[in-house]
């Protein structure tokens, strides 16, 4: 169970750092075809998770909808609450310049840790499910979660990174913020795997609160970005292929 621990603390987190190190490789701001796409993608990892890693699972374990469905509205709803106390702007904004500030630039950061706290959440109530013993649960299963959201945080990173050094912040400056957007995931993660005993019995609650938390992500702030202005269509695709990698993950390893 030891590497089960270290892939729930380390790859989710690896995809935000390799999305940041983007920052790095690239002269210029992704393409907007490209966030399109990436965005979409990551809509649909995020999406085809809550079904089948999260929802499908509390439903199976309760052997009854209800806590599934009292679970995503308490999901939904903490994440509302959070946007409504919590000054950020949405993943859309661009820095406006020099001289925008870390200020602007925080809440921008915010923004996406917000985001990664059910993210980190779901891997650990997953995991912990896993480790408990649960039927319903895998190891495989937990990892696939674990590696589809790594990939939709690649995109997530450089979001962050990536305007922050069009903005005439230094690329190692840009790189760091990125990459500490993610620190959320593992600490959410540990905390889920610390009180797996304690969570066993709410574990129905758990995920279906992870899955509600991730679908108000999704439409909120990806799902509006993919859509708005040119090349919507590219949103479209790369949310069919991520819903579509993310289903296989979980069904062939869980």
């Amino acid at each position: 169970m030891n590497n089960a621990l270290w892939i729930a603390l380390t790859v989710p987190f690896l995809g935000t750092l390799l999305g940041a190190a983007c920052v790095f490789l690239l002269r210029d701001n992704l393409p907007n075809r490209v966030q399109k796409c990436l965005l979409g993608f990551a809509s649909g990892v995020m999406v085809a998770a809550s079904v089948w890693s999260l929802l499908i699972p509390s439903i199976e374990q309760a052997d009854s909808v209800w806590p599934a469905a009292i679970g995503f509205a308490i999901g939904v709803g903490f994440l509302l609450l959070l946007d409504f106390i919590t000054p950020h702007i949405h993943l859309d904004s661009k820095p406006e310049g020099p001289r925008s500030g870390l200020s602007r630039v925080a809440k921008m950061a915010l923004a996406v840790t917000l985001h990664n706290i059910p993210e980190g959440m779901a891997v650990g109530v997953v995991f912990a499910g896993a480790m408990s013993g649960n039927a319903d649960m895998s190891v495989a299963g937990a990892t696939a979660l674990a590696v589809g959201i790594a990939i939709q945080n690649f995109p997530e990173g450089a979001i962050i990174s990536m305007p922050l050094k069009e903005a005439g912040h230094s690329k190692t400056k840009s790189f760091w913020i990125g990459t500490l957007s993610g620190a959320v995931e593992p600490i959410g993660a540990i905390l889920m795997i610390l009180l797996a005993s304690v969570l066993t019995p709410l574990l129905p609650y758990f995920l279906a609160f992870a899955a509600g938390a991730m679908m108000y992500v999704v439409i909120e702030e990806l799902i509006p970005e993919t859509a708005s202005g040119k090349h919507s269509n590219l949103g479209t695709i790369g949310f069919a292929a991520g819903f579509i990698l993310m289903m296989v993950l979980d069904v062939v390893f869980g």
